[in-house]
């Protein structure tokens, strides 16, 4: 397979809708699936919404031609089923970052795909010669994390598991290109380059949080205005998903046995209240006001 001419996208939450964005609006036409309809009326809905902001720049500024929009929705189709992805040359998994439903999810899909099908992850942290190990195909499984949001994130990392062979790569990187991304290719380790480096660093914020080093407005300032972050790390890990956050923080305690990534307490604590950033409406900041207001 030279390209991909038609991919499919597993899942329209945050990451699956800006996917199947970027595939559209460079050219490809994109089947997106998942289990619940209102989740594919919420995707087509926001991927329409962004489209209109980028539609209303400049295209030196990052805007896009006119006709540009209605193209890239028109290439969009939607299902609750896999039948959809039968003559796809690629589908990309973008469920949550839960091991056991990506595998029950694979299960699932590969007898649907043409056995030359190349078949990406979305994890953000789970080893990749693990989830191709229980596919049909290890050979065409590769990660291809993206960043959120997808459609101004120029990052991706495309990640080999040990079996995947060079071919498969190849078609992914010009994939990822052809969307406009830069790629960095990752050794198959846990949480890959930037959650490697990323997710300490939020969970080291977090233990100075809980320990009284300092509140949410001074260790977020501190690193805004000391370290010239765009957003502090207490504001990013709500961005994030403090869910999430947990999750890789615990692919990275488990999967490396170092004591430095151990999930702080009081991370786990906000996870199990519910509190899990700005999708659930509150966090390490209240979501509910304007502005947002610290919770400690």
């Amino acid at each position: 397979m030279a390209e991909v001419k038609k991919l499919g996208v597993i899942g329209a939450g945050l990451m699956g809708n800006g996917i199947a964005h970027v595939a559209a609006l460079s050219g490809v036409p994109v089947v997106l699936v998942d289990v619940n309809p209102a989740a594919l009326e919420k995707a087509l809905a926001t991927i329409t919404k962004n489209l209109d902001r980028q539609a209303s720049r400049d295209v030196s500024k990052g805007g896009i031609p006119a006709g540009a929009k209605e193209a890239a929705l028109a290439r969009i189709t939607t299902g609750t089923d896999f039948a959809g992805f039968a003559d796809c040359d690629m589908v990309i998994e973008a469920a949550t970052e839960n091991e056991e439903i990506k595998k029950k999810i694979f299960a699932s899909l590969c007898p649907v795909l043409r056995p030359d099908a190349i078949l990406a992850s979305n994890t953000s942290s789970i080893p990749i010669t693990r989830l191709g190990a229980a596919t049909d195909r290890p050979g065409r499984f590769v990660g291809m994390h993206f960043f959120n949001p997808v459609p101004m994130m120029k990052l991706v990392e495309v990640i080999r598991g040990l079996a995947t062979d060079d071919a498969t790569v190849g078609v992914v990187k010009a994939l990822a290109e052809r969307m406009g991304k830069t790629v960095v290719e990752a050794a198959d380790y846990p949480a890959f380059v930037v959650n490697r480096v990323l997710c300490p660093m939020l969970n080291e914020a977090v233990f100075a949080l809980m320990e009284g080093v300092g509140d949410v407005v001074a260790i977020d300032n501190g690193m805004k205005l000391g370290a010239n972050h765009p957003m502090g790390p207490l504001e990013l890990a709500d961005f994030v998903g403090l869910d999430t956050l947990y999750s890789v923080l615990k692919v990275l305690h488990e999967g490396l046995g170092d004591p430095k990534y151990r999930p702080c307490p009081l991370l786990a604590k906000y996870v199990e209240a519910g509190w899990l950033g700005r999708k659930s409406g509150k966090g390490f900041y209240d979501y509910s006001t304007t502005p947002p207001t610290p919770t400690r």
